[in-house]
């Protein structure tokens, strides 16, 4: 089980008044995870569509400029030119939508509790928290999403796995990249772990169909 399984998939259309965050992650995560049971010998066979699944479902739903923006900190975006902003945003983005695809496929039917979001009266930003059952005895993994209202709608802009939270570990690894070796550089790395993600799936679905 990985950070990427449960994040909440397919948020409703703008309303009126915002839908409750918690009732959001309950209903959609099944709606996907329906999804995924329903397609799953294809998706595996087929990593493309595996990847547009992801990318029309998820990445309209994650505030990626929001999460860039708090991984490289302050100082580095601040210093940023707008080309390098989007680079990154767009390589960023591209990194957690085909690491969540690979990881989706190990989801198998674990039972999900939803609690009620822990925020403010009026706050716009909220914690939703869950818990995964694990087979065989195990024990349960605690999964909080940080979701914010932006336009309307409640969008996910971090994801906390038993403490750890997914901003500040790449947060952590980025800065450290950026201080050695430079905000270009660490866009060109990102952009070359991409394609090799993509050349390791073309290879095992290759060995799959021999």
């Amino acid at each position: 089980m990985t950070a990427f399984v449960l994040f909440p998939l397919l948020l409703p259309p703008a309303q009126a008044a915002p839908q409750d965050p918690t009732e959001v992650v309950r209903t959609t995560s099944n709606q996907v995870i329906n999804r995924l049971t329903s397609e799953k010998k294809q998706l595996q066979a087929d990593p493309g569509r595996l990847y547009n699944l992801v990318e029309n479902l998820v990445a309209p739903h994650f505030d990626f400029v929001s999460m860039s923006r708090w991984v490289l900190g302050r100082n580095t975006w601040d210093s940023a030119t707008e080309k390098q902003r989007q680079e990154f945003i767009e390589q960023f983005k591209t990194l957690l939508i085909r690491t969540y695809a690979k990881a989706l496929l190990q989801y198998s039917d674990e039972p999900i509790k939803y609690y009620p979001a822990q925020a403010n009266p009026g706050a716009k930003m909220v914690m939703v928290k869950t818990e995964v059952e694990q087979s065989g005895g195990a024990g349960s993994i605690p999964i909080q999403y940080r979701m914010h209202l932006e336009n309307g709608q409640w969008k996910v802009v971090d994801v906390v796995v038993d403490s750890t939270s997914l901003i500040i570990t790449f947060r952590g690894e980025y800065n450290s990249l950026v201080n050695r070796i430079g905000l270009d550089a660490l866009i060109k790395r990102i952009a070359e772990k991409n394609k090799h993600l993509v050349s390791t799936d073309k290879d095992q679905e290759s060995k799959e169909g021999t």
